[in-house]
């Protein structure tokens, strides 16, 4: 039976771009890996809002500032929280404090944003993960991204006590988290 060459060409291109083809949460290009006891969790950071926030967590990424920081506050059915070098809640990295980037982007589950105080302009380095929907958060917290995979190893950070404010003892920690593409 003859070979129909163009049909062998076209399944072989069609072959040859699937497996060229980089699924977004592999593309380096503001994607994080966030590596914990219980395996990484993915995390698309969204410069096209947050510019000035994603720029602040690479550069944090790249310097290796969030390796063995706790999820100090980590509430069940709403978010955990990390990124203070302290673990108290009161810490940041020595980079200067970043203006708030509010936009209309809602708040589910898996959305990634920006703690701060109660000044609108005072996030630098801590961040949280919604665990649900937190929708009064929405054009008052900025959002500077999104799980892409790995919400199984989030809903297994330890939590803490509600009573307490989310407050965890002995808790889970960042083994290590860096910008997709750094290898070190």
């Amino acid at each position: 039976m003859p070979i129909d060459r163009r049909s062998f060409t076209l399944a072989a291109l069609a072959a040859a771009a699937s497996a060229s083809a980089v699924r977004a949460e592999d593309a380096p290009e503001h994607t994080l890996y966030l590596d914990t006891k219980d395996g990484r969790i993915v995390i698309k950071l969204r410069a096209d809002i947050a510019p000035k926030h994603t720029a602040q967590i690479e550069t944090l990424a790249k310097r290796h500032f969030y390796d063995g920081i706790v999820f100090h506050r980590v509430i069940d059915g709403f978010m955990a929280q990390t990124g203070d070098p302290t673990g108290t809640g009161m810490g940041k990295s020595d980079l200067p404090n970043i203006p708030a980037e509010f936009s209309k982007e809602k708040f589910v589950r898996g959305t990634l944003g920006m703690a701060r105080s109660q000044n609108p302009d005072s996030a630098n380095s801590q961040f949280f993960i919604c665990l649900a929907p937190a929708r009064y958060l929405e054009e008052q917290y900025t959002v500077i991204g999104e799980v892409v995979s790995g919400m199984d190893v989030v809903d297994k950070i330890k939590k803490g006590d509600k009573a307490d404010n989310g407050k965890v003892t002995n808790p889970d920690k960042i083994i290590k988290l860096r910008l997709a593409g750094d290898n070190s």
